[in-house]
């Protein structure tokens, strides 16, 4: 049997025994781990594709360490124009060994809502309702403007 399961912005195929590295996940060694994320499972008789998860399937795995990748060097270059960047990154990951496919999810627990005291639902009630929002006056039109009189032309000295 194996699964598509999504955690971490990427997708994996897994199957029991299957060891994959990870982006980091809370915990620590030896900690169980639920990737709720199921996108699709499969087996002898078929596979069973989600829209887009499995309702109530469930991938089990255990944290078998936490550790830092090797480091990717980011190098950028111009020719010709003297510009040179070396940059480099390690990301953090976790190393899971796949215990269990196809596990129902745990029921999670809700609290119920805190009662309010009879005095508080009271004053609810009577909270002052919102007032209509004011109405703005309409925007006054500008005056036309006069024309300017026309001067006469100035006369030419000879």
């Amino acid at each position: 049997m194996f699964a598509i399961v999504k955690t971490g912005g990427k997708q994996y195929r897994v199957a029991k025994d299957d060891i994959i590295k990870v982006e980091k996940l809370e915990g620590a060694a030896g900690d169980k781990v639920e990737l709720a994320e199921v996108l699709m499972t499969g087996d002898d008789k078929g596979v069973k594709v989600g829209s887009p998860l499995l309702d109530g399937t469930v991938v089990t795995a255990e944290i078998l360490e936490q550790k830092r990748d090797d480091k990717i060097i980011i190098f950028k270059k111009k020719r010709r124009h003297n510009y040179r960047r070396k940059n480099g990154h390690r990301q953090s990951v976790t190393i899971l060994k796949i215990t269990e496919i196809g596990g129902a999810k745990k029921a999670a627990t809700k609290k119920a809502p805190a009662k309010k005291a009879e005095g508080d639902a009271a004053e609810a009630k009577k909270a002052p309702a919102k007032k209509p929002a004011a109405k703005k006056a309409p925007a006054k039109k500008a005056a036309p403007k006069k024309a300017a009189a026309k001067k006469p032309a100035a006369k030419k000295a000879d």
